[in-house]
C-alpha cells in the first residue's frame, strides 16, 4: 500500500506515531511517569540527531536553521509538555518528508536523454567493396576518427561525421531546434544525435563519441544540473529572527518575574510549526493546483523562483511556434485549380513519410478534401514521391527533383523560414505548396502578459537562422533575438542574462542544457520532449504556451499565501508570548493554544489551492482571438 511504503521510507514519522501511541496507552493504563520517560528519551534522541545534522550542514557551508525546532522541543520537555514535544517531532519530520518528496522529483535521472544516446555503431570494414561489404557492430566509444559507418534509415547518427553518400536527409531538431528536415550532400558534416531519413547513408567519423555533439549535450546537462546553487528555504529566512525574538521575550519574562518556569511558558508558545509547516503546506497546495492545470513543478524552491522571475528566454521551434509545418499557400500554375492541386498532391503524399507530407495531408483533411488511393506509388528518399492517382502521374518533391521531370518548373519566391513542395502532374508543372511553422496563437499574449507582470527582459535563444528567428520574434513581440546558436552558446547567454532570476522555456534535447542551467527551466513536454522535461524544473503537459503565464501566476499566488500564513503564525505567536510574559497562560494551556495557531496557519496555507490565475484568464480569452500568421519555421 502507498501509505505503508511512505511510512517505511520516512521512519521518523512512523517511530513518532508509535511512541505517541505508546505514551497514550501508558497514560490510559495509569502509568504517566513511564509515558513521560518514553517520550522524553525519544525526543531527546531526535534532538541529538537533529543537532548532528545541523553540524554536518555547517561543515558543508550551510547554516542549519532548525535551531528553533530544537529550542522548542527542549522547552516543551523542560516544562513537562512531552506530548507537545512529540507533536513537534511529527511536524518537523513531516515537513522534511514534504521537502524530500519534492527533491526526489527534482532530481530525476535524465533517463530519456541517456536512453536515446547511441551506444552501437555499424562499422564498415571494407568501405570500398560493393554489395558484399562486411559490417561489424561496435561500441560507440570504440569508434575512431576515420572509420566509415553505416547509418540505417530512422537511426540516430552515433558520432559526428562527414557524409560519404551523395545526399542524406536528417532531422536535426534535437540538436539545432530546426523543425524542418535538413538535406546534406557528400562532404558536409553530419551531427551526432540527428535522426537519419528514409535512406541508409555512410559517414566517415570526424570526432570520437565523447567529443561529438550529442555527448556534449549530455555532459552539459549533467554539469549544469550539478552546478546550480541551492535555494534557501522560505521558512529559513524567518527562523533565526523569530528564534531571537522568542528567546529575548522568554529571557525578559524570566528576569522580570524571577521564575524559571516563566521562560518555559513563553517558549511553549514559540513552537516552529507555523514556520515549518505553513510554507510546505502552501507549496504542496500550489503544486497540486498547478498539476490540475497541466503544469508539473518540481518542488517548493521552483515555486519561489517563479514568483521572483525577472528575465525570460524562449526557444523558437515548438515553443513560440507550433513545431509542425502548416500549409499557408497553394500556388497553382496556369491550367490547374488550387483545390485539385492540393487534392492530388495530398493523395500522393499519403505514401511519403516526409514532415512536409504530413502538413499537406493535414491541410487537405482540414479543408474536407477527400483523398484518393494510388494505383502505384514509390518514394524517392530525400527527393519526393511519385504516384499514379486516378490515372494521372503525380510527382511531389524538391525543386531539383521536380525540375528534372518538368523543364517548365518555376521556383517559388519564399519568405524566411518557408519551405515549398513542388508538384508535377502528367509531366507538366502544376504548382507549389508553401508551408511554414507558424507562431502559436497565444505566444504574443503570453509575452505581453509577462512584461505587464514584472518580467523586465525577454529574449529569444534559437538554433534557427536569424531571418527566420527575427520573423517569429516580430510576430510575438520579442525584440532581443539570438540566432544560429548551439546548445553550449544558449547556456552561456542564459547565464549572462540580467536581471535574475532567469526563466528559460524550450523543448527538445537541444534545449536540455540551458533548461538545466537556468534559474527556472520550463519544458514544453506535451508532445513527448522527455529529455527536456527531465532537465527542467517545470514541465508543461498541455500543448499551450499560455501555461507559462499560469505557472508564474500560480507561483506568485502560492508564495504570497505562504508568506501571509507565516506572518499570521509569527504574529499570533509573538502576541501570545507577550501575554504569556505576564504569567496568565500556563504551560499546558500555552501548548494547546499554540496548536490552534498551527491550525490557523495551516488552514490559511491551504488557500493556495484556490485563487485567481491571471495567466489562465488571459489565455482562455486570447487563444480564441485570431492571430497574424507567421511565415517562419
Amino acid at each position: 500500500m502507498p501509505v505503508l511504503r511512505a511510512l517505511r521510507r520516512y521512519r521518523v514519522i512512523l517511530l513518532a506515531l508509535v511512541v505517541l501511541a505508546v505514551v497514550l496507552l501508558l497514560h490510559a493504563a495509569g502509568m504517566p511517569a513511564a509515558g513521560r520517560w518514553t517520550a522524553t528519551v525519544f525526543v531527546a534522541l531526535f534532538v541529538v540527531w537533529t543537532l548532528i545534522g545541523m553540524v554536518r550542514d555547517v561543515l558543508r557551508g550551510h547554516i542549519g536553521l532548525d535551531v528553533l525546532a530544537v529550542v522548542a522541543m527542549v522547552a516543551t520537555l523542560a516544562v513537562g509538555e512531552y506530548i507537545a514535544a512529540l507533536i513537534i517531532v511529527l511536524m518537523l519530520a513531516g515537513g522534511e518528508a514534504l521537502e524530500d518528496i519534492a527533491g526526489r522529483r527534482a532530481k530525476r535521472e535524465l533517463t530519456a536523454l541517456l536512453d536515446r544516446t547511441p551506444r552501437v555503431a555499424h562499422v564498415i570494414v571494407h568501405p570500398r567493396s560493393s554489395d558484399g561489404d562486411e559490417i561489424q557492430d561496435a561500441d560507440v566509444d570504440d569508434v575512431v576518427v576515420g572509420d566509415v559507418l553505416l547509418v540505417r534509415p530512422s537511426e540516430i547518427v552515433p558520432v559526428d561525421g562527414t557524409l560519404l553518400s551523395e545526399t542524406g536527409t536528417f532531422d536535426e531538431s534535437s540538436i539545432t531546434g530546426e523543425s524542418l528536415p535538413v538535406t546534406r550532400r557528400a562532404g558536409e558534416e553530419v551531427l551526432s544525435g540527428a535522426t537519419n531519413g528514409e535512406g541508409a547513408v555512410r559517414i566517415r567519423v570526424l570526432r570520437r563519441g565523447a567529443d561529438s555533439q550529442y555527448q556534449q549535450i549530455v555532459a552539459l546537462v549533467r554539469g549544469a544540473s550539478e552546478s546550480r546553487a541551492p535555494v534557501v528555504r522560505l521558512a529559513d529566512r524567518f527562523a533565526v529572527p523569530f528564534t531571537a525574538v522568542s528567546l529575548v521575550l522568554a529571557g525578559t519574562a524570566w528576569a522580570i518575574s524571577g521564575e524559571p518556569s516563566r521562560f518555559a511558558e513563553v517558549l511553549v508558545l514559540a513552537t516552529p510549526c507555523p514556520l515549518l509547516i505553513a510554507a510546505p503546506v502552501a507549496f504542496l497546495a500550489g503544486l497540486s493546483r498547478a498539476a490540475k492545470a497541466g503544469v508539473i513543478m518540481k518542488g517548493g524552491a521552483v515555486i519561489e523562483q517563479l514568483a521572483r522571475v525577472r528575465s525570460a528566454c524562449f526557444d523558437k521551434t515548438g515553443t513560440l511556434t507550433q513545431g509542425r509545418p502548416e500549409l499557408i499557400d497553394v500556388r497553382a500554375a496556369d491550367g490547374f485549380g488550387e483545390l485539385d492541386l492540393l487534392r492530388l498532391a495530398a493523395s500522393a503524399e499519403q505514401y511519403s513519410s516526409h514532415v512536409l507530407a504530413d502538413g499537406i495531408r493535414r491541410a487537405a483533411h482540414e479543408r474536407g478534401i477527400p483523398l484518393s488511393s494510388a494505383e502505384r506509388a514509390r518514394e524517392i528518399a530525400t527527393n519526393g514521391v511519385t504516384a499514379v492517382i486516378e490515372g494521372r502521374e503525380v510527382v511531389v518533391g524538391k525543386p531539383a527533383y521536380v525540375a528534372g521531370l518538368t523543364p517548365d518548373m518555376q521556383p517559388a519566391t519564399l519568405e524566411p523560414g518557408q519551405a515549398a513542395a513542388y508538384v508535377a502532374i502528367d509531366g507538366r508543372f502544376a504548382g507549389a505548396l508553401i508551408l511554414a511553422d507558424a507562431a502559436r496563437p497565444e505566444s504574443a499574449q503570453v509575452i505581453a502578459w509577462l512584461r505587464e507582470n514584472g518580467v523586465e527582459r525577454i529574449t529569444m535563444l534559437t538554433g534557427d537562422a536569424l531571418a527566420t528567428a527575427a520573423s517569429i520574434a516580430a510576430t510575438v513581440g520579442i525584440d532581443d533575438v539570438h540566432a544560429d546558436l548551439l546548445p553550449a552558446e544558449k547556456v552561456h547567454l542564459a547565464a549572462q542574462l540580467r536581471p535574475r532570476p532567469t526563466m528559460m522555456v524550450g523543448d527538445g534535447v537541444n534545449d536540455a542544457p540551458v533548461l538545466a542551467a537556468a534559474d527556472i527551466g520550463v519544458a514544453m513536454g506535451a508532445r513527448g520532449a522527455t529529455a527536456a522535461g527531465d532537465a527542467a524544473d517545470v514541465v508543461i503537459l498541455v500543448d499551450s504556451l499560455a501555461k507559462v503565464a499560469d505557472a508564474v501566476a500560480i507561483g506568485r499566488h502560492t508564495v504570497q499565501v505562504a508568506l501571509t500564513a507565516i506572518w499570521i503564525g509569527i504574529g499570533l505567536s509573538i502576541g501570545l508570548m507577550v501575554i504569556a510574559m505576564t504569567g496568565v497562560i500556563p504551560a499546558v494551556g500555552g501548548a494547546l493554544i499554540q496548536e490552534l495557531v498551527d491550525l490557523a496557519t495551516i488552514l490559511y496555507a491551504l488557500r493556495a489551492l484556490r485563487g485567481p490565475a491571471p495567466g489562465e484568464e488571459r489565455a482562455s480569452a486570447d487563444t480564441r482571438r485570431p492571430q497574424p500568421t507567421a511565415s517562419a519555421a
